[in-house]
């Protein structure tokens, strides 16, 4: 049975991670979402909160070059004051490969499927849902204001809207993108099956 890596891109509050996790169990495989902030503090040194607070962010001229203590990506050293949110960006796409390389895996967010756009057997999934959905959740499941929680979650999508378009020279959440484009109104055990259903297929092939 062959490998498929699994990338899912998420409007804020859409659930996507709940799916991540879901489906990680459905098919007994790993996901990784804050586990690639971990995994990129320890190969390069660079503290942990420092790569939480940029990621999913774009450069920026508040973050320039600073100096770190372990592994920097060739194409970075090559740079002259690069930003710290472009070394993250290079580091985790480091990361996702190794991920990829490894076996079947879910990986959230972070432009994956622009960074494995190259490699075999790699299912690409978009999650959305309409406004009112999304507070909602957002609210139930974060513990959200609702009178702030519409405003937060624009926020939120649009920092990943501008760190994807700003890394892939893409549009964020154009369907063409990706291979499954799925509502969370269709309810999030029917997305898993989808998703199972689609990995199941690419494995046949």
């Amino acid at each position: 049975m062959g490998k498929v890596i699994i990338t899912i891109g998420r409007e804020f509050g859409s659930g996507g991670r709940y799916v991540a996790k879901l489906l990680a169990e459905k098919l007994n495989i790993p996901y990784y979402d804050k586990e690639i902030i971990a995994l990129a503090a320890k190969e390069s040194d660079i503290d942990e909160n420092v790569l939480e607070n940029l990621d999913e962010k774009s450069a920026s001229r508040y973050f320039y070059a600073m100096p770190t203590a372990g592994y920097v990506p060739e194409a970075i050293s090559a740079k002259f004051d690069v930003s710290m949110s472009d070394k993250l960006f290079l580091l985790q796409s480091k990361i996702i490969k190794d991920i990829a390389d490894k076996g079947s895996a879910i990986i959230i967010g972070r432009s994956a499927d622009y960074v494995l756009r190259d490699e075999k057997n790699v299912l690409k999934v978009f999650i959305h849902a309409p406004m009112d959905f999304r507070v909602d959740y957002a609210v139930k499941t974060r513990g959200i204001n609702p009178e702030k929680a519409e405003r937060i979650i624009k926020k939120m999508d649009s920092s990943r809207k501008k760190y994807y378009n700003y890394y892939t020279g893409r549009r964020w959440g154009n369907p063409k993108n990706y291979d499954l484009v799925l509502n969370s109104t269709l309810g999030f055990d029917t997305i898993v099956d989808i998703i199972a259903s689609a990995k199941a297929s690419m494995e046949k092939e």
